[in-house]
């Protein structure tokens, strides 16, 4: 129990991000069922009856994994919530987050149950399990805990995830569509449906979103100057890329109803990629929510002087301060100690998410160095990958072992206090959250760099192979956007987390840009094939400047 609590911030972030993915996935397949797939089957020629059967069982899985996360994360939290508030196992699953949860997994397994057979089930029926499915999550939302416009907020709360759930969550069922239909006509008819369906759900988006931000901001210093403004600044910024494919493909969907021969390959290429940066900007929903609103944090912001002072460019810093002078090692006990003494009142937002420790000179200069060397090495990588691309020197295809030395560089430094260099063991290491977020870097890392340079090598001649590189990229971009946050704003953690927004953001461009370079055919994956090298060089230049003081 005690490392679970110690995980549990991190761990529940992880959980509510799967949860809200499969919830969309859940709802988007009820809508494009009723909405696409049963009413076009007749229309859709010999594939008509078998997207609507495919789409029912896809909407089957989806809901049966709701049902599943949705209980695994609502066990965990009644344990967390009995084992830190010293009451009953009973008294912890009466709360009202577990009732709420109990309905939602519920609800899932009627639906995936009903779905099991071959037989369409009833529209009333799905309908009305996906509305139980839909109360229950807003009712664990912020919305639900405001003590003003209450009810409001849980109608725009529902329009939100609706809107979300019709276009991100409908996706894998448009692609399932678009790849059994075997005709112009075919694809004319699904696209322009779901064009319709998506419109409408970046209407909900757009319109419960502002109106949302303008209760939980409130001001525009809120959206620098927290954390909860920071994440929502990001979201809007990733659901900007979604428009711009979404735009992309609404003219693909009309070049195609004037012209039922156009082709319909970066139609479904750029609903991939939509795919999963809009499972990305669930994850970083799924984040928000771990913070208080801004507008219930009106003091203690970062003020723009702050940020600016922040990231004026220093030249990289390449001399490292020996590891006997840094203060978590000589200074841990001593600062636990006066925790315990000091700390009476709560002050972690989540159980075991604790204080951050305070730091020294030495071990800013200790993570500066670690962060300026790692972006030599990435900015090496950018520049390789884009000498090999320009087919000027062949050896350049070796880029990828360039990872290697820095998952081997980020093992040996990113924690000083945790094995190989301090005195905590490498098992008791994976309690801190920090610890566990590195390791993962460093796990991605080894199999990210191998998977390539095989690739490219040819080594490895399967097409799929190639696609592990840019999942993995993407992947690791958006990790940098799932933790959880402290309750209020911590100034030196939010700025050192604006500095890792624009890394994740290039990491999640690189990554679906190369996914585009390997699905689109040539000439279109030209653009593409410059773009994602020159998302490493940048995150390789944000890497050389950043700093912590």
């Amino acid at each position: 129990m005690s490392l679970l609590l110690d995980v549990f911030g991190y761990l529940t972030v992880l959980l509510h991000g799967s949860v809200l993915a499969a919830q969309s996935l859940t709802l988007g397949g009820v809508a494009f069922l009723l909405i696409l797939a049963e009413p076009l089957a007749g229309r859709l020629g010999g594939s008509g009856a078998t997207i609507a059967a495919r789409s029912r069982r896809l909407l089957a899985c989806s809901s049966l994994a709701l049902a599943l996360l949705v209980a695994t994360a609502a066990t965990i939290q009644i344990l967390v919530l009995a084992d830190t508030a010293g009451i009953g196992l009973g008294a912890a699953a009466g709360a009202d987050f577990a009732l709420a949860d109990a309905a939602i997994v519920a609800a899932s397994l009627a639906m995936a149950l009903r779905l099991s057979g071959n037989s369409p089930a009833p529209r009333w029926l799905l309908v009305s399990l996906a509305c139980i499915v839909i109360v229950g999550s807003v009712a664990t939302s912020h919305a639900a805990s405001r003590l003003d416009d209450r009810p409001l907020l849980m109608v725009l709360t529902s329009l939100h995830q609706i809107g979300a759930a019709i276009w991100i969550g409908g996706m894998p069922y448009f692609l399932l569509a678009m790849a059994q239909a075997r005709d112009g006509g075919a694809w004319r008819l699904v696209g322009k449906r779901f064009s319709l369906m998506s419109t409408a759900a970046v209407a909900l988006i757009v319109g419960a979103g502002t109106a949302m931000a303008w209760v939980y901001v409130a001001d525009f210093s809120a959206l620098y100057g927290t954390a909860y403004g920071v994440m929502t600044s990001t979201k809007v910024l990733m659901f900007l890329g979604l428009l711009g494919l979404g735009f992309a493909n609404f003219r693909a969907v009309e070049r195609l109803r004037r012209d039922p021969t156009t082709p319909v390959v970066r139609l479904r290429r750029f609903a991939e990629v939509e795919l999963g940066v809009g499972l990305t900007v669930l994850f970083a929903a799924a984040s928000l929510t771990s913070l208080p609103p801004a507008t219930d944090l009106p003091f203690d912001r970062v003020s723009w002087a702050e940020i600016v002072e922040r990231n004026v460019p220093h030249w990289p810093r390449f001399e490292s301060p020996s590891h006997e002078d840094l203060a978590i090692p000589a200074l841990q006990a001593k600062l636990d100690a006066e925790a315990a003494r000091a700390e009476t009142a709560a002050r972690a937002f989540v159980p075991g998410a604790g204080l951050p420790p305070p730091i020294s000179g030495f071990d800013i200069a200790w993570s500066e160095y670690n962060h300026h060397w790692a972006g030599i090495l990435v900015l090496a990588i950018g520049i390789l990958a884009l000498v090999e691309r320009s087919g000027l020197a062949a050896w350049a295809r070796h880029w990828p072992l360039l990872f290697l030395a820095l998952a081997l560089f980020l093992l040996v430094r990113s924690d000083p206090e945790a094995w190989p260099l301090g005195d905590i063991g490498f098992w008791e290491s994976l309690r801190d959250p920090e610890v566990v977020q590195h390791r993962l870097f460093v796990l991605l890392l080894v199999p990210f760099a191998l998977f390539e340079w095989a690739v490219r090598t040819g080594r490895l001649k399967r097409r799929g192979s190639a696609l592990v590189f840019p999942l993995l990229t993407a992947f690791g971009g958006g990790l940098l956007l799932t933790h959880s946050h402290s309750l209020g704003n911590v100034r030196q953690e939010l700025l050192i987390e604006m500095t890792h927004v624009p890394l994740a953001l290039f990491g999640i461009a690189a990554g679906w840009t190369r996914w585009l370079e390997l699905r689109l055919p040539e000439p279109e994956s030209r653009i593409a094939g410059w773009a994602w090298p020159i998302c490493f060089v940048a995150v390789g230049l944000s890497l050389l400047l950043y700093r912590e003081s």
